[in-house]
């Protein structure tokens, strides 16, 4: 089959800048929109306020975007103007995949699919997605992604800290292609946030237990995403800081593929 291609369109936190300066119609390194991933120009991780301006500076079309899920409410995250806007516009109908307890408001001409916890829902071509529920502010109804694509498996675990047990036995002998792990702090000890966001040592942690389910082998991808900008340092020191760890993080405008 056909290559996988996965678009970081935003991997910022909810500090993002209110005015994006020289960066307004560009993608730059060190300038992150609110966080979201395009994967085959159809699948849609998240809909925040930049995801617009994103797909335009990337080329992409964003009325082909026919599945959008939401992995939480918060608004870097869930914006209603802009899912109306893509679902005005779209070339099929569009389905919005939540957690089952999600305050969604419902759009006209659109399907809500609220998402049951460890079920496999199918799109054929081979390709299903699981949901199951993220360690974050339980109040915006967080939940991660397990997607399988034809055998290319791709866990997306943006917003939340860590991993509830039974995330962790769900990618248990995965043998991941591609992980993004939240990674709202920096590279330092000691941080109030440690009970919904990760920071770069608590990926440090996770990464040999992950190495010892077989979650995460020689081949997985380990991408970083959901990184504030005030908790971390420069997008080239962070690459020199995570090196050694075989972490990437990821920037606006990158394309991954699968």
């Amino acid at each position: 089959m056909n290559k996988i291609r996965f678009t970081f369109l935003g991997t910022g936190a909810a500090d993002y800048p209110e005015d994006f300066g020289m960066a307004k119609n560009k993608f730059d390194k060190d300038v992150r929109r609110a966080s979201c991933v395009l994967i085959n120009n159809q699948f849609l991780i998240d809909c925040g306020p930049h995801v617009l301006e994103s797909l335009k500076i990337k080329s992409c079309s964003p009325y082909k975007n026919t599945k959008i899920f939401i992995t939480h409410t918060h608004s870097d995250h869930y914006n209603q103007k802009n899912i109306e806007d893509i679902v005005k516009k779209a070339h099929f109908p569009v389905k919005i995949w939540c957690r089952r307890d999600a305050s969604i408001i419902k759009i006209s001409d659109t399907e809500i699919i609220r998402m049951t916890e460890g079920k496999k829902y199918f799109f054929g071509d081979g390709f299903s997605v699981i949901a199951t529920d993220a360690n974050h502010d339980e109040k915006s109804f967080p939940q991660h992604y397990f997607f399988n694509f034809s055998g290319k498996k791709f866990f997306y675990a943006c917003d939340g800290a860590w991993f509830l047990t039974r995330s962790y036995y769900l990618i248990k002998d995965a043998e991941l292609d591609m992980i993004v792990f939240d990674t709202t702090c920096g590279d330092y000890l000691g941080d109030y946030r440690m009970a919904e966001h990760n920071s770069i040592p608590m990926i440090r942690n996770m990464l040999p237990s992950l190495r010892t389910i077989n979650a995460v082998t020689s081949k997985t991808k380990i991408f970083l995403s959901h990184i504030a900008p005030s908790l971390h340092k420069s997008h080239k020191e962070t690459c020199r800081i995570v090196k050694q760890d075989g972490m990437i993080p990821a920037y606006d405008g990158l394309d991954v593929f699968l």
